[in-house]
């Protein structure tokens, strides 16, 4: 199993940036894909963006792309999203999750381990 702690999130205006941490700690860190979620008020949990192991391969919601970036320092146990050009329809509490899949993995169903969740508000 892997704990993972979210951190970064908070109020901003729309057009700037956030840059969202999660740090993992409990089975190897990298070994496992790593993926962002988010969900809004009312509606369903959705994928974001996702990252392999090694850090070389990532992939992208057509929402988010363009505008997102995921990263990761196995190093560090950390996996980062950051978020450039921030909209309104952004808003929503942003989780980060760890398996042990094939890559990519865009359904929530693939990642065992889940965070707490960091919630984004970008205001107009």
């Amino acid at each position: 199993q892997v704990q993972l702690v979210e951190s970064g999130g908070g109020l901003v205006q729309a057009g700037g940036s956030l840059r969202l941490s999660c740090v993992a700690s409990g089975r190897t860190f990298r070994n496992n894909a790593m993926g962002w979620f988010r969900q809004a008020p009312g509606k369903e949990r959705e994928f974001v963006a996702a990252i392999n192991w090694s850090g070389d391969s990532t992939y992208y919601a057509g929402s988010v792309k363009g505008r997102f970036t995921i990263s990761r320092d196995n190093a560090k146990n950390t996996a980062y999203l950051q978020m450039n050009s921030l909209k309104p329809e952004d808003t929503a509490v942003y989780y980060c999750a760890a398996g042990l899949l094939v890559f990519p993995a865009t359904l929530e169903t693939l990642y065992p381990d889940w965070g707490q969740g960091t919630q984004v508000t970008v205001s107009s």
